[in-house]
């Protein structure tokens, strides 16, 4: 390969692993070619385009890129799987899987999975998962599941309350206002008495004297 031909191609892998944020490694080492394109046609179905690459070309790229936790993978001849932004990791890691225990050849290195590095048992446990969107609808009953126990729990509940709520409003609107019962009249207050009042006894009393002794003079009158 020619120095210009190099040069593309770190050109090509280091803008291929800036844009990548996951990606798996392989040996692929024993491969036939029919086994090869098995594998890659497999892993296009999962949203993954598989490449061999060159460690010495990979590694330069890899070190202008940044992704210096895939230096760590590049051991002997390798294979990566570049996952697209709407690839399913899961069954990348799946085709690759089968393909190890089919073939007994492939080996699973590890990868990259948002930016952090796995290790070969890590991407087989991915590989065990179930499907995407299996996943997903195991993970929303989940979700869903306690909400709608909770929900049964408390209907019932919230419902008899409705009803007792709406009688008593019925009970309330059909009863007529009772009639207002009338205020106790208020006591008249006792007048203190007036300080004219002894005055006026006094002058009852003069009165008396004087019929008195008027009426003593007549008397006397009559007897003489």
């Amino acid at each position: 390969m020619k120095r210009e031909q190099k040069e593309q191609v770190v050109e090509e892998l280091t803008a291929r692993l800036s844009a990548a944020e996951t990606l798996l490694v392989a040996d692929y080492r024993g491969l036939t070619m029919p086994q090869i394109d098995e594998l890659r046609t497999k892993l296009l179905a999962s949203g993954a385009r598989f490449t061999v690459v060159k460690n010495t070309l990979t590694r330069r790229a890899a070190e202008a890129a940044g992704a210096d936790a895939l230096l760590a993978l590049l051991d002997g001849p390798s294979a990566i799987a570049f996952l697209e932004a709407d690839g399913d990791m899961v069954a990348a890691a799946k085709a690759l899987a089968d393909s190890a225990r089919e073939t007994n050849v492939l080996e699973i290195r590890g990868g990259i999975l948002q930016g952090r590095a796995l290790t070969a048992d890590q991407v087989e446990t991915l590989a065990k998962l179930p499907p995407e969107d299996v996943l997903r609808g195991q993970v929303l009953g989940a979700i869903v599941a306690p909400v709608t126990a909770l929900v049964g729990l408390l209907g019932a509940p919230l419902q008899n309350l409705v009803g007792l709520i709406d009688a008593r409003i019925e009970q309330l609107g059909g009863e007529e206002d009772p009639a207002p019962e009338p205020e106790p009249e208020e006591a008249p207050a006792e007048e203190a008495p007036s300080e004219e009042e002894p005055v006026a006894e006094e002058e009852s009393a003069e009165d008396t004297t004087q019929a008195d002794a008027t009426a003593s003079a007549a008397e006397e009158e009559e007897e003489s």
